[in-house]
């Protein structure tokens, strides 16, 4: 076999596996992070306020996405929040209070890389939270984030969807990579034997939160290249900027979707 017939076939297993080729998808990527810059001197100058939540199951993608959103971006005024299991005493507090602190100021960009959602996710499906304490939080949510969108703050919510089978492929490899080794953590071991339960969950929580001040928004999230591309395409075509070109912000529909009903009805997420 030629080495050109082994380099067209190398491609083409690449543009399945991932969605796109590599050098393309680099092309893009280097573009769309050109207009997050010029999005971050807007924020800053206009002493804006924005909010982003990644949620997902695990595995979907949401470290790499958040990695390539950040890449390039000043760390003064980009923040990454990703919190670990509360202490004694947070478990005491009113359950919003340890995020709150994390808000974005005046600005700056905050990714929560997952957020109070945890409840409706990991903690529902491995009893985590009492029943009380979960719908405590779906009554309360759409209070608080309304307050959120009141003070000013430009709030985003991601769903990161992912196929059963695109789960156990992504664990595989968590497993294999000695780079990879930080990602792996009890729940995740878990994540495939729960998976009916975290569909009901996501379901629930996706129909329960989702309002018209703070939507959902789904990403196809099984085609990693295909997935960030997509979720700044959609960050960058929601939020205006001085030099904004928006012939490259028009993210691909049939990967980011406005959720709806009709999206759980017709089976059109993961099962």
């Amino acid at each position: 076999m030629s080495k050109t017939k082994d380099k067209t076939d190398k491609e083409a297993e690449e543009e399945r596996r991932h969605g796109m080729r590599h050098g393309v998808y680099k092309h893009e990527l280097y573009e769309l992070q050109v207009e997050l810059v010029k999005l971050q001197k807007d924020i800053i100058a206009n002493n804006r306020r924005v909010l982003v939540l990644f949620e997902g199951r695990d595995a979907a993608g949401k470290d790499g996405t958040i990695k390539r959103v950040t890449q390039h971006l000043s760390p003064r005024e980009t923040r990454v929040v990703a919190l670990g299991k509360p202490s004694d005493r947070e478990t005491t507090e009113w359950y919003f209070q340890r995020y709150t602190e994390h808000l974005p100021a005046a600005g700056e960009m905050v990714l929560f890389n997952r957020s109070w959602y945890n409840r409706a996710g990991v903690e529902r499906v491995m009893g985590f939270c009492s029943d009380t304490d979960y719908e405590r939080f779906m009554e309360q949510v759409p209070f608080y984030e309304n307050m959120l969108i009141g003070s000013g703050i430009h709030f985003i919510k991601y769903y990161l969807d992912i196929s059963k089978k695109e789960q156990k492929a992504r664990m595989k490899e968590r497993r294999e990579n000695p780079l990879k080794q930080w990602k792996i953590s009890p729940i995740d071991e878990v994540a495939v034997k729960h998976w009916d339960d975290y569909s009901k969950a996501r379901d629930a929580m996706l129909t329960g939160t989702h309002s018209e001040w703070a939507p959902w928004t789904v990403i196809d999230a099984n085609k990693k290249r295909l997935l960030r591309i997509n979720v700044i395409r959609d960050l960058l075509n929601r939020l205006d900027y001085e030099g904004k070109n928006g012939k490259l912000v028009e993210p691909d529909r049939d990967i980011v979707m406005p959720f709806d009903e009709t999206l759980i009805e017709e089976g059109k997420l993961s099962k």
